[in-house]
C-alpha cells in the first residue's frame, strides 16, 4: 500500500518574517521605500491632520504613499485590492510595516492629494536630475485618452438630456397605467404579486433617473466649447468629455506627458477633460517650466530646445506658444505625409482619386472668374478671402437651385443636409504664417528625421504605464482627482527609471 506524508490543517505554524529583509536593494519596492523615507518630503501632509491633542493616531503618509505607489506599479488600482494586498502579500506587508490600512483610508488619501501631488512629483524629478537622467535638450509630448468612472450613456447636450427625462417620465406614466389596470384584474391578483412588485421597482428606478437628470439640469449650465458652441455634458462626471479614439468613442480624460529624450523621464504630467490637443502645449510647457524652476533651473529652460509632437497638436495656440518660448518645435500638419516622397507609393498616403468631386474636377473660367462643375453649372465668387490655418483662399459657391435636383449630387455634396457646393481655392499664405513655416521645417530631410524620433521617445512611456502598469481607465471622478491618479502613475514610471539606473 502506498505511503504518504501526513498533513493536518489544524496544526499551528510560526513563520519568522523580517520585514526589512523583504525590501531587497535593486528592486522597485526598495527604490520606493528609500525615496519616500529619505528624499520625498511628506511633511506637506501634516496640515491636513488635526489630531495633535485629541483623536486617534493616523496612518503615517509615508506608509500610505509607499503602498499606493507600489500597488500602481503592480496594476492594482482598487483601494479594496490594495487593502487585501496589505494583508496577504509579504512585500506590501513590509512596505506597510505590518500595518493594514483599510480601503476607505487608502481611497481618501489618494483623492485628497490636491495640493500635495506636484511637490511629491518634483521631489522624484529632483532625484532624476541628480542622477543625471535628464538630457535637457530634446523633448516629446503626447497624450493618452482613457475612460473615466462615468458612463457615456449619461452624456448629452441639455436639450438631449431634457428629452431623455421626458421619455423616462412617459415610460413611468405608462407603467403606472399598467399597474392600475393590473390592480383591477382579479386574475392577476390571484396569479401572484411578483409581476406587480417588479413593476413597482422599475417605476422607482425610472423616477430616480428622471429626478437625477432634472437636478443636474437645474444645478449646471450648458458646457460651452472653445468655438463658442454647446458641447455634451455628463451627469456622472461633468468634467470628463466624449473623446474619439482608435477603439471608438469613450467618456474620459486625456492624460498628457512631456518626456525627456535621454532616459524617457516625465517632466510634467496632467490630465485634461478635452480630447483635442490643439491647446495642450501652453499648459504643459508652463507646468514643466515650473517643475524645473522648483528643482533649481532657470525660467528659460526650454529656450532653444527641441520639441516634437504629433499632428493632433498642430494649431495656432500651440505653435504660438512654441514661438514665444523660442522652442525649436516639430509639429506637422495633417497633410505632411502626403508631401513626403517616401510615402508616395503607399495606398494610404499616396495620391488617389477621391469619391467626391475635388477642385481638379471643376473648370475655371478666367474671363468671368467662375468655376464650372461637371454638370455644367457655374460657381460664382462669394468671398474674396477666407483665412483658415493661415491659408488665404477665394470661396466660390453654386446656387441652391442648381444643386437641389442635380443627378451628381451624391458625388459632389458632403452629406444629405448640404444645400449647395462651394469651393475654397488657395491663393497664398498670411505673412509670417507659422503653419507654412512649420511645413517647410518638416518637409526637409533633417526635419523629418527629427520628427520621427518622437515614437521612440514617448510611445514606450505610455506602453509602460498602460500595458505594464495596467492603467486602462481612471477610477476616480472630477479633473482634480483624475489628475492625482495620472500624476501618481507618472511618478511610478520615473521611480522605476531611478531603480533601473542604479539608485541605492
Amino acid at each position: 500500500m502506498a505511503k504518504y506524508k501526513h498533513y493536518d490543517y489544524s496544526q499551528n505554524m510560526l513563520i519568522p518574517v523580517s520585514l526589512e529583509d523583504q525590501i531587497m536593494p535593486g528592486t522597485l519596492e526598495f527604490a520606493i521605500h528609500t525615496l519616500v523615507e529619505e528624499r520625498i518630503d511628506t511633511s506637506i501632509f501634516d496640515d491636513t491632520y488635526h489630531n495633535d491633542e485629541t483623536g486617534r493616531r493616523a496612518y503615517d503618509p509615508k506608509v500610505l504613499l509607499k503602498v499606493v505607489l507600489f500597488a500602481y506599479s503592480r496594476g492594482l488600482m482598487s483601494s479594496r485590492q490594495i487593502e487585501r494586498a496589505c494583508k496577504e502579500n509579504v512585500t506590501f506587508m513590509a512596505l506597510a510595516c505590518g500595518q493594514q490600512p483599510d480601503h476607505s483610508t487608502i481611497a481618501t488619501f489618494v483623492s485628497s492629494m490636491k495640493s500635495e501631488i506636484m511637490p511629491l512629483f518634483r521631489d522624484v524629478l529632483l532625484v532624476c536630475e541628480e542622477m543625471k537622467l535628464l538630457g535637457g535638450t530634446f523633448f516629446a509630448l503626447d497624450g493618452s485618452k482613457l475612460p473615466s468612472n462615468a458612463s457615456k450613456e449619461w452624456s448629452g447636450k441639455h436639450s438631449d438630456l431634457n428629452r431623455k427625462k421626458e421619455k423616462i417620465e412617459k415610460k413611468v406614466e405608462q407603467l403606472l397605467q399598467e399597474q392600475v389596470a393590473a390592480d383591477k384584474d382579479d386574475d392577476d391578483k390571484q396569479s401572484g404579486t411578483s409581476g406587480l412588485s417588479n413593476r413597482k421597482r422599475q417605476i422607482e428606478r425610472l423616477k430616480k433617473k428622471a429626478e437625477r437628470i432634472e437636478e443636474f439640469l437645474k444645478d449646471n449650465e450648458p458646457k460651452i466649447g472653445r468655438v463658442g458652441k454647446e458641447i455634451k455634458s455628463n451627469i456622472t462626471d461633468n468634467e470628463s468629455a466624449n473623446m474619439l479614439t482608435s477603439h471608438g468613442t469613450i467618456q474620459g480624460y486625456n492624460g498628457q506627458a512631456l518626456v525627456d529624450k535621454k532616459h524617457q523621464i516625465i517632466l510634467h504630467a496632467e490630465a485634461f477633460g478635452v480630447g483635442q490637443d490643439q491647446h495642450h502645449i501652453p499648459p504643459m510647457i508652463d507646468g514643466a517650466k515650473e517643475n524645473m524652476e522648483e528643482i533649481g533651473h532657470d525660467g528659460d529652460y526650454f529656450e532653444g530646445k527641441t520639441l516634437v509632437a504629433d499632428v493632433n497638436y498642430h494649431g495656432p495656440a500651440n505653435l504660438n506658444k512654441c514661438e514665444d518660448e523660442h522652442i525649436d518645435a516639430y509639429i506637422p500638419d495633417k497633410n505632411f505625409r502626403k508631401r513626403d516622397p517616401r510615402f508616395a507609393t503607399q495606398e494610404r498616403w499616396g495620391k488617389k482619386k477621391s469619391k467626391r468631386f475635388t477642385l481638379e474636377d471643376f473648370r475655371h473660367n478666367e474671363a468671368t472668374d467662375e468655376y464650372v462643375c461637371p454638370q455644367g453649372k457655374t460657381l460664382k465668387r462669394k468671398v474674396r478671402k477666407v483665412i483658415r490655418d493661415g491659408i488665404i483662399a477665394r470661396r466660390y459657391a453654386a446656387d441652391e437651385a442648381d444643386c437641389r435636383d442635380c443627378k451628381l449630387r451624391s458625388q459632389c455634396l458632403r452629406g444629405k443636409k448640404a444645400k449647395r457646393r462651394s469651393l475654397d481655392v488657395p491663393t497664398g499664405w498670411v505673412s509670417g504664417n507659422l503653419t507654412k513655416k512649420m511645413a517647410e521645417k518638416i518637409d526637409r530631410e533633417e526635419g523629418r528625421n527629427i520628427y520621427h524620433q518622437r515614437i521612440a521617445i514617448v510611445e514606450p512611456v505610455f506602453a509602460n504605464i498602460k500595458s505594464m502598469k495596467r492603467l486602462d481607465r481612471f477610477t476616480l471622478r472630477s479633473k482634480i482627482k483624475v489628475n492625482i491618479q495620472w500624476v501618481l502613475y507618472c511618478m511610478v514610471h520615473n521611480i522605476e527609471k531611478i531603480a533601473n539606473y542604479g539608485f541605492a
